[in-house]
Formats: structure tokens, sequence, C-alpha cells
């Protein structure tokens, strides 16, 4: 008989300890899902508790790891805002477990492989202030391979562009609360462009900002950059964007081809690096 493990839960908000939305300081939610991710979670808790933002709540999620994260989240204890320790069923059931516990205003969605550059935060509450009908906002993010290859992604969301990829860099990006309750949860169906999905359903009326600022550091790599990746972006511009069937495939064909000759452009950007 398997023996159901019991959830192990830490934080400053099970000692009362709880940050509140202010008229001129947004509450900012940072939601980090984690597996045996020892080797990165303190860079990531690190990125976080360093912005010079004064009103972040930082919700980490485990799935049960094994390798010692969970230590490094009980050394951190007086710092996060809440985490928890316990099996789930992918890193969108994860979010839509963090997202009953958000309470900020704003959320974001940050890797425990990634982290916040400085004054990432504070540029993305003066974005919001200067576009105070944004229900999305969005940047740059700089992806840095294993092999030493670095590139910078992310464009100003366009229905157009968004509707046949995943233009803007969603690590970091900043979410209204009210977008949750215009559009729901994560479909947890999907394993990993459930971030991507979750935009397309709202079309082109998606009230979106853009800053062209590098905010976040990412680790290239994991299922996000795997095949099947582009498999399920098909399927969910369809199901979810509308996106006509015969030209989605067409795309995915092509991206393939390109997924294929990554090697050749990450050696020739080192190349060129050098």
């Amino acid at each position: 008989m398997q023996i159901e493990e019991k959830p192990i839960s830490g934080g400053k908000r099970l000692r009362g300890i709880s940050a509140e939305n202010k008229a001129n300081q947004p509450l900012v939610t940072v939601v980090t899902a984690v597996y045996n991710g020892q080797p990165y979670v303190e860079g990531c808790l690190e990125s976080v508790l360093n912005q010079d933002y004064p009103n972040i709540e930082h919700i980490v999620l485990d799935a049960g790891s094994k390798d010692g994260t969970i230590d490094v989240l009980r050394k951190y204890d007086d710092r996060i805002a809440f985490w928890r320790s316990e099996p789930d069923k992918g890193v969108y059931d994860a979010w839509n477990k963090a997202l009953l516990e958000a309470r900020g205003e704003w959320i974001c969605f940050l890797g425990v492989d990634d982290e916040f550059l400085p004054g990432a935060v504070s540029a993305y509450m003066k974005l919001a202030i200067q576009n105070p009908e944004a229900e999305y906002l969005s940047s740059k993010v700089r992806v840095i391979h294993d092999t030493g290859y670095e590139r910078i992604i992310g464009a100003r969301w366009a229905w157009r562009a968004f509707s046949n990829r995943m233009c803007t860099a969603h690590v970091g990006s900043m979410h209204h609360r009210d977008l949750f309750r215009r559009l729901g949860k994560f479909d947890t169906s999907y394993r990993i462009v459930g971030d991507y999905e979750f935009l397309l359903r709202a079309r082109g009326q998606l009230r979106a900002a853009y800053m062209p600022v590098i905010t976040v550091m990412m680790r290239y790599g994991g299922i996000s950059s795997d095949k099947k990746a582009l498999e399920e972006q098909a399927a969910a511009k369809i199901a979810a964007g509308g996106r006509n069937k015969l030209l989605a495939d067409l795309e995915l064909r092509y991206a393939k081809a390109k997924y294929l000759l990554r090697p050749l452009r990450h050696a020739w950007g080192r190349m060129m690096a050098r």
C-alpha cells in the first residue's frame, strides 16, 4: 500500500506576515514552480529578494523534490511569502494552485532556473502606470545556452504575430489578476505551452504593453525547447486561437525544420562572439 506524503508548507504568511496591495505600490506576486531544482533555486529566490520594488510576494510550489530543494526553501523560510511541497500534475497544475494563493494585483511566473535582473519589477510597475488599461506586460529576456551561446527574445505583442507563434517572452511577464478572471486558469492538458494557450484565448482583444528592456536571465533548455512543444503550439493555435488547420500544419513543418538547424545556429553564434 502506497503511503501518501503530507504537504510541507512554510513562509512568512504562516506566521501572520502578509503583503497587501497599496494604491501607489500594487502588490506583485511572483510564482515559481520547482521540482528538483536545487542547483538554481537559491539564485532564483535571491533575484526576487534583491528587487528594489518594495511590495512583492514570492510563492514557491515544489512538486516533492528529493534533491535538497526543500532544505533551501527552509533556509529562506523567513523571507519567502509562502511555499509548499506536494506532488502535482505538472507546471500548469502548480501555477493554478499558486493562483489560489496569489494576492497580488499583478502576477508573474519565474522558472526556478531563471533570474530577474536588478530593477525588473520596478520597470514593470512603471510600465503599468504608463499604460493603465493594460492587462498584460512583457519585455525582453536574455536566453543563455549551456554551451555559452546567448540570444535575446521577446517582441511587442501583436495578434497577427502571436496567432502564429509565441512572439512575446512569457517568463517574468506580468498578468493583471483581472486577466485570470476573464480567461480562467491554465489548461493542464497542455504540458509545455499552457502559457501560450492561455493568452491565445484573448485573441485580438488582449490589452498589452511592452518595454524593450531585458528583465530576466533565462537558461535555455527543458521541455519548452523540445519538438513536442512545437506540436502543442500548433494544437493550441487551432483550438484556442482559431488558426486555420492547414496553415497551422504548414507553420509546424517550417518550425520543425528551424528546430533541426538550431545546433548550427548556436555554433555560428559562438563563433561570431569570439
